[in-house]
């Protein structure tokens, strides 16, 4: 059986995730792992037995794929050498900091025949899978996302950091051009917004209502679609959601039967099996580059309201 060998770009929070997964997959070889931090990435290294690099250009001539879990300013850089390198990407979300930048790895990507994966995680919770088929004319969503602070995401602010998430979700569902965006945003414990609440309207006439929050001590993380004749609540965090659904003048609750599933082996997984069947991934660069467009906007009118 062919094998892919992959290198992780960053060991962090996330990257040293992405290491014990690739460690643990059949069709995976973990070449190594790169991080500035010697320490940190000697420790990963060990624990997942494979080899330490502090500068990433020394590990490009021995894999075919990495995944780049670095803070966002990095992304297009590491990425774009990656790319001319012929390697493939699973980039962590958001793809870049500016279009222009998503636009020219896009383009070598497809120069080189080459993938890019973005990690918007949620396309794969199970819960989100799992009620797909009961979405049939929505009217209405709502989303929150709330969480604490955390310092490695303080070079963004809360719409690419959190929201996005659910920006991702809503544009793969609905399938139809934002028309309207209504944004608000408050900085509470970084030079960003920390908390943003937007309402975007669709050409076929869908609602949607976001917010996000990284000043809340409880993580939250749900969405709520409303149809003509059902209401479904889902949980991120559980991977649990329920349907309501009309019977006369009365709502009949039933829970969606979910299989739960670990959404990052699943994306990376996902991300080998792109890479060795040449497919495209349920969230390629055109897709994330989509989300930031819609992200950038909503950004735009929060911090001109800020600076009014």
């Amino acid at each position: 059986m062919h094998k892919l060998y992959v290198a992780v770009i960053g060991v962090g929070h996330l990257g040293s995730k992405h290491a014990k997964v690739y460690a643990e997959l059949d069709r995976v070889v973990l070449a190594g792992v790169c991080d500035t931090d010697e320490e940190k990435g000697k420790k990963v290294a060990k624990k997942y037995h494979t080899q330490y690099y502090s500068n990433y250009y020394d590990i490009l001539d021995k894999v075919q794929a990495v995944s780049i879990a670095v803070p966002t300013f990095l992304h297009y850089q590491i990425a774009k050498e990656c790319l001319n390198k012929g390697i493939h990407v699973l980039i962590e979300k958001p793809i870049t900091k500016t279009l222009e930048e998503a636009d020219e790895l896009l383009e070598i990507a497809k120069k080189n025949n080459l993938i890019i994966q973005v990690g918007h995680i949620e396309r794969f919770n199970s819960a989100i899978r799992a009620i797909e088929p009961y979405i049939k004319s929505p009217r209405f969503i709502e989303c929150n996302r709330l969480g604490p602070f955390v310092e490695r995401a303080a070079d963004i602010g809360v719409v690419l950091d959190l929201m996005i998430h659910d920006i991702d979700i809503i544009l793969g569902l609905i399938r139809s051009p934002v028309q309207g965006i209504e944004a608000v945003g408050v900085k509470s414990v970084s030079d960003h917004e920390d908390t943003a609440n937007v309402r975007l309207t669709f050409a076929n006439d869908i609602i949607c209502d976001l917010t996000a929050s990284r000043v809340t001590k409880k993580a939250q993380r749900t969405i709520r679609i409303s149809q003509e004749d059902s209401h479904i609540n889902l949980n991120y965090l559980n991977q649990s959601a329920i349907l309501y659904k009309r019977k006369s003048r009365r709502l009949k609750k039933e829970r969606i039967k979910i299989i739960k599933e670990e959404p990052l082996k699943k994306e990376l997984e996902s991300f080998v099996h792109c890479v060795l069947e040449n497919k495209r991934p349920i969230v390629s660069g055109e897709e994330a580059r989509e989300a930031l467009g819609v992200a950038i906007d909503i950004t735009k009118q929060i911090k001109a309201k800020l600076h009014e």
